[in-house]
């Protein structure tokens, strides 16, 4: 199989992460690469979801940012589905 080289421009902090978790896992950044092309080729598709997320969870994710309508937490899944039935 003859092979191409391919240079990518990416930030220096993601290469950095990107690189610790792969090694984390036993791939290198090459290998993480690679796989992810091939996966794309074989689904005919971006192997994940893209997308923004909506409004609502939006908002929810600033109220969250600043501690707006966030739960002290439940003890259980009991307790959990009270509070959803509320």
């Amino acid at each position: 199989m003859k092979t191409v080289n391919v240079t990518l421009r990416i930030d220096e902090d993601l290469k950095a992460d990107a690189e610790a978790l792969f090694e984390d896992i036993g791939l290198s950044l090459n290998a993480a690469c690679r796989i992810f092309l091939k996966r794309a080729v074989q689904e005919q598709r971006i192997p994940f979801e893209l997308g923004r997320p909506d409004r609502k969870t939006l908002k929810a994710i600033a109220d969250a940012e600043q501690d707006k309508n966030v739960s002290d937490g439940y003890d259980s899944v009991d307790e959990l589905i009270e509070a959803l039935e509320k």
